[in-house]
Formats: C-alpha cells, sequence, structure tokens
C-alpha cells in the first residue's frame, strides 16, 4: 500500500525549492522500493517551513520542514514515511500551535487538499453550500448573507448582501458576475494562496452568487503576476464544466451558470472596481465615475455584483453551515473571519485566519514571533501600501472595522507589514506618494497631480526647506487628495501619510543631512 506525501505547489513553495523536493522524494522512494504517492497541494500559510512536507500516517498527516533536497536521503533513513523523529519534524499538523490558534473557515480546506482534484473536495464538505442554494429563491439566499453579517473583504469594509440585493432587483436581459482577483497590495497572498489551494471554493461562491442575483455569466479578474493561479483556476473550472457543476443546468438544477478566468493587465489600480470593469471590457484601466454603480450598470452596462477573492469565498460556508454559525465569529458589526497575512520585518511570516476581534500583537508577536532583526516593532502598515502606520503603543487595537475606523486606519485586505525601530517614517510617507504618482489611471487631479506635488512637498520638508510652510501646503494637499479624488487610489494615499506624520512627527524634524563633499 502506498503512503501519500503531501508536498505543495503553492508559488510561495515552488519559489523556495518545492519542485526540486518533490522530485528528490520520488527518486529516493524509488530507489529504496517505497511505495509513495505524492500529492501536489497549496500551502498551509506556514511560510517560514516551506517547502513543508506531510506525510500520512496512522497518527495524522505529520510535517517535515523546511525541507530541502539534500534533507530527503535522511528523512528516508529516520523513518519519515510512518512519522519518525527528525530535526526537521513539527508533529501532526492538526497539533501545531500555529494551527490550532486558528479560525480555519474559508481556509479550512487549504494545504489539505489536491486543489484540482473534484472528488477531494467533496470529500471535505466542498458544494454543500450550492446543493442548498439550488433549493432557494434568490432573496431568501440574500437575506442568509445579510444575516451572517459578511462584509466585503477588501477596502471599506461594504455589506456584501447589498451589492446582492441590488443587483437581484434590477431588470435585466443579462447579468455578471466578477471577481476582482487583481491582489495588488503589499504584504497581501491570502487571494493567490486560496486560488491555488482550493479553486472550487471560489467557482462554488461564484455560482452561489449567480443564483441569487440572476446572473448567468461570471469572470474572474486575476493579476497577471500570478501565473500559477490562473492556470490552477483556469483547470478547476474545466474540471467543474466536465462535471456539471458549471454550464448550461448547475448540477442538473435548470439553471445556468459560465465561468472564465482572466489574466489582468498589470496595473494596481484595476483592482478599483470600476477600473476592472474597464480592463475587462477590452479598455484601458481608468476609474468610472459614480454612479451608477455596478449592480445597476457594470460590465458591458449590464447589472453586475463585484467582490473580491475573500468576499466570495466565504458564501459557500455561510450557505452550507447557516448565516448564525458565521455570524457566531467575531465582534459588534465585523461578523466571521478574515484571513491575516503576517510580512515584513518578521520571525515567522504567513497566513494566519481569526475571528474579528483578536490585536495585533496576538498576531505579529503570538504567530509572527516578533521582528525577524530581533530590534523592536516601530511602526507597523495594516491594509496595503494606502493603509495607515500605527505605532507599537496601538498594537493591542482590536482587529475590527470600527475599532480601526475610530484610530484612523484600515484592515482593508489583511494584509499586516511589519518593521522595527530602524525604519525612516518621512521615506515611508514619501513612498505613499510616489506609488500613488506612478499607479494613478491620471483621470482625476487630485490624484494625478496630487501625488507628484506630495513628493516634492515631502523633500523639500526633509531637506529643511521652510518646514512650516511646506507641512501647510501638505495638509492642504492631503485634504484635497481625501475629499475630491474620483477613487480610492487617490483618496486613500494621504492615509499612510498623515498617519506617519501624526506618530512619527521626529522623522520629519530631523537636520538636514548635508551633502558630503565631492
Amino acid at each position: 500500500m502506498s503512503v501519500r506525501i503531501f508536498i505543495p505547489k503553492d508559488a510561495a513553495a515552488l519559489s523556495v525549492g518545492a519542485e526540486s523536493v518533490a522530485r528528490r522524494i520520488a527518486e529516493e522512494a524509488m530507489s529504496r522500493g517505497s511505495a509513495v504517492e505524492i500529492v501536489r497541494t497549496g500551502s498551509r500559510g506556514i511560510l517560514w517551513l516551506e517547502p513543508l512536507v506531510e506525510v500520512e500516517t496512522s497518527i495524522g498527516r505529520c510535517a517535515y520542514g523546511p525541507v530541502a533536497p539534500r534533507d530527503v536521503a535522511g528523512l528516508f533513513d529516520a523513518g519519515f514515511l510512518t512519522g519518525g523523529a527528525h530535526a526537521l519534524a513539527h508533529g501532526a499538523v492538526e497539533t501545531m500551535d500555529w494551527m490550532i490558534r486558528q479560525n480555519r473557515v474559508t481556509f479550512a480546506r487549504v494545504g489539505a487538499i489536491d486543489p484540482v482534484s473534484l472528488d477531494d473536495f467533496r470529500a471535505h464538505g466542498g458544494l454543500a453550500g450550492l446543493e442548498r442554494a439550488i433549493a432557494m429563491r434568490g432573496a431568501d439566499i440574500v437575506d442568509s448573507l445579510q444575516a451572517s453579517g459578511l462584509r466585503g473583504r477588501g477596502g471599506a469594509g461594504f455589506p456584501t448582501w447589498i451589492k446582492w440585493r441590488t443587483a437581484l432587483e434590477a431588470s435585466a436581459d443579462q447579468k455578471y458576475i466578477v471577481c476582482n482577483a487583481d491582489e495588488g497590495d503589499s504584504g497581501t497572498f491570502a487571494d493567490r494562496m486560496l486560488m491555488e489551494g482550493d479553486p472550487f471554493l471560489l467557482i462554488e461562491g461564484m455560482a452561489i452568487a449567480g443564483l441569487a442575483v440572476g446572473a448567468t455569466r461570471g469572470f474572474i479578474y486575476i493579476r497577471s503576476e500570478y501565473p500559477h493561479a490562473f492556470r490552477t483556476m483556469s483547470d478547476a473550472i474545466g474540471v467543474a464544466e466536465k462535471a456539471g457543476v458549471l454550464g448550461g443546468s448547475v448540477l442538473g438544477s435548470g439553471r445556468a451558470f459560465r465561468l472564465e478566468a482572466r489574466l489582468g493587465a498589470g496595473a494596481y489600480i484595476c483592482g478599483e472596481e470600476t477600473s476592472l470593469l474597464e480592463s475587462l471590457e477590452g479598455k484601458r484601466g481608468v476609474v468610472r465615475a459614480k454612479p451608477p454603480i455596478p449592480a445597476l450598470q457594470g460590465l458591458f452596462g449590464k447589472p453586475t455584483v463585484i467582490n473580491n477573492v475573500l468576499s466570495l469565498a466565504a458564501v459557500p460556508s455561510i450557505l452550507a453551515d447557516s448565516a448564525q454559525a458565521y455570524a457566531e465569529y467575531g465582534v459588534a458589526r465585523s461578523r466571521g473571519t478574515l484571513p491575516f497575512q503576517i510580512g515584513g520585518n518578521v520571525k515567522r511570516g504567513g497566513l494566519v485566519e481569526l475571528a474579528f476581534g483578536a490585536t495585533l500583537r496576538e498576531l505579529i508577536e503570538g504567530f509572527g514571533g516578533g521582528t525577524r532583526s530581533g530590534r523592536p516593532i516601530r511602526a507597523v502598515q495594516v491594509g496595503g501600501p494606502l493603509g495607515a502606520y500605527l505605532p507599537a503603543n496601538q498594537l493591542d487595537t482590536p482587529l475590527d472595522y470600527e475599532a480601526f475606523a475610530a484610530i484612523g486606519a484600515m484592515l482593508g485586505h489583511g494584509g499586516i507589514v511589519v518593521f522595527d525601530d530602524s525604519v525612516d517614517m518621512a521615506k515611508q510617507a514619501r513612498f505613499a506618494f510616489e506609488f500613488c504618482a506612478k499607479e494613478s489611471c491620471g483621470k482625476c487631479t487630485p490624484c494625478r497631480i496630487g501625488a507628484v506635488r506630495g513628493v516634492e512637498t515631502l523633500d523639500r520638508i526633509v531637506a529643511g526647506v521652510e518646514r512650516e510652510k511646506n507641512f501647510a501646503v501638505l495638509d492642504d494637499l492631503n485634504k484635497v487628495m481625501t475629499d475630491a479624488s474620483l477613487c480610492a487610489m487617490g483618496g486613500l494615499t494621504p492615509m499612510p501619510v498623515m498617519s506617519a506624520l501624526r506618530h512619527f512627527p521626529e522623522d520629519f524634524r530631523r537636520p538636514p543631512q548635508r551633502q558630503a563633499a565631492e
């Protein structure tokens, strides 16, 4: 009987040699006459241990990592096919501290299954939500979404059910479901991990959305830098079509839903929903004015529900396990769970799914182990390159939408980037303007020109040129960009700048450095 060995083919694992490890294990097993079956999976999100190899044993799946090709012979010698002791051994995955302290709902299957095996997906509870949705009216599905408290897992945390209800009540001969998988924020990788590790979950969520609002076509707009995710999603869509999960009659219901994966255009601005729709239509990615909102006039002028990956992937469990079960996670108006991504200067980076209400300190110190450099934490940026910088004295802030709004911050997509006390916050503030200047679509003046002026003004401040006057200019500039930009690209750029000024003013008032004599 073959021993099953699970090795990730997630992009993060591949980047540190997972392919070579898989090949070496197959060669070693053959040379020793050991019968093994290698199953390629997604990543568990324990990224500091990648490549993480799991072996199916009588006590569960035993983990070894990080495994390099040179370690393979020694693992076989130690009897790792039966869970033998080794310096790289971490015991059963289910008992690892990193895993047992999480609330894995959306990511329950990621790392555990073969991503493109529909049988594996079903065996682990997949399609239960879709099967239930087929027996429900569209309005009842939306009611369940409302009762769950699900909010968009992207920027402002807008209630998901409102978009769905608006599209449901719109009258049109064609409606669309669009998934925003253009994950461009720094420090984020949850969308990629889910598409590479459990693509059928996203397919199921989008099919439920189609049934809910009466949409028969869907598109997944995937970031151009994600070739592995695009390939895995495309393969999974093909499998789903052949199995009747997608197509002219979803699971034999007589109701149609067809789905396509599209590769993005390589622009950060296409993460903004209307710019994404422009790109999907084959146009340049430029922000549209609103109204009309996409739920009424979206893709090709038709009612369109557009949500991001994590929002749509949360839907199947809400239908399968009940809205109440999902709403029991979290606090106040922040219900359910969010996959947080820990990166930057941190000892143990990776993905952690927790109910809302945990703290930054719990994530960074409890899971991340503190800074990799061993120096004190000085700043943490949450919510991508346009998120606020928070000082160490705010690490105990609860991770929920309202608590973050109260301190002038946002959760965004759950990306957390850690900086130690060597960081120059004036440079980080400058980077926000510089990033906006590069990535702006150019349609509105506050964003297009404001970001360029922001870089210039900050340079004058750092150089010690009429600082007080330039601080006043910077304050006015931030207000104009916040209030007058057409979309969140320009509207949120001041957030990291203002937070850096508020919490780390000393970095902007240092004596200017003299140029070295030539």
